[in-house]
């Protein structure tokens, strides 16, 4: 089976799809995430999701074969907060996960009730719009040790020669207090430059240093006061082993850059 590529995607605020006045703004990363499909070798067999919006203790991967909705933004309209994306969960899937980790000396716990977030349901949604596609999460790990998180990818490489898509959710700029501010648009740029530069390197040590390193970024703390929308990226990083990574595009939503980048792949 060819190796599937790993993704890194920003996945917008909130439940933006379901809304027409979000759709048009994000109607650029509408478009990408639903053409992500055809850059695959081939159907997956499932997809496993490293979202900013799931951290715990230690690594936890989700068992459910039925995953439930999880509501986690504020201030939407009420028809939102009633989504329903069915996709089926893959319990072998999770314990794979779980197998791979272990082996690599990494503590993973098992959640039977985590369900899908919007950094799941959104991109998943745009992507596998019959919610067909078994979907697994791991969770980020609450100490934000990004040297640990690109263990966690490495440890996970193997999945992608297994018919798996890895896929970390997050945002390249998320700073809550500066979405929507023009002073915020230069910091945006000048952070998502240091990262594009960084997973762009072809010595996959030397990109590894650079994200592990991420806070010295121009921009970095202002870009994320709380790293957890940036962690799933250093995920996807580990598992792209020796693949380097290119940028798919960029959407400017809220007076900010938003990137998504891709490991591999054509």
């Amino acid at each position: 089976m060819t190796r599937f590529p790993t993704f890194f995607l920003s996945h917008g605020g909130g439940p933006w799809p379901f809304m027409d006045d979000r759709r048009v703004q994000y109607a650029k990363t509408a478009q990408e995430f639903g053409r992500l499909p055809e850059r695959l070798p081939s159907r997956p067999k499932a997809v496993l999701v490293i979202t900013g919006h799931w951290e715990a203790d230690q690594f936890t991967v989700s068992t459910s074969a039925h995953p439930p909705m999880v509501y986690d933004y504020y201030g939407f309209p009420e028809h939102t907060y009633h989504l329903k994306y069915p996709a089926p969960g893959e319990p072998a899937l999770a314990a794979r996960v779980k197998e791979l980790l272990d082996c690599a000396g990494v503590d993973c716990r098992e959640d039977a009730n985590q369900g899908f977030d919007h950094g799941t349901f959104v991109p998943l949604g745009l992507m596998y719009p019959n919610a067909d596609m078994p979907i697994v999460l791991l969770s980020l790990k609450a100490t934000y040790d990004p040297a640990e998180h690109i263990k966690v990818g490495q440890a996970l490489t193997a999945l992608r020669d297994e018919g798996v898509v890895i896929i970390g959710s997050g945002l390249t700029y998320h700073n809550m207090r500066g979405f929507g501010r023009a002073e915020s648009k230069p910091v945006s740029y000048e952070f998502e430059a240091y990262l594009n530069e960084a997973i762009g390197q072809p010595d996959a040590a030397r990109r590894n240093a650079m994200l592990i390193d991420w806070q010295n970024a121009p921009g970095a703390r202002l870009a994320h006061p709380r790293e957890d929308h940036l962690l799933p990226l250093m995920v996807a990083a580990g598992a792209a082993d020796g693949d380097t990574g290119r940028r798919l595009f960029v959407d400017e939503v809220a007076s900010v850059a938003m990137a998504s980048y891709e490991f591999g792949g054509a």
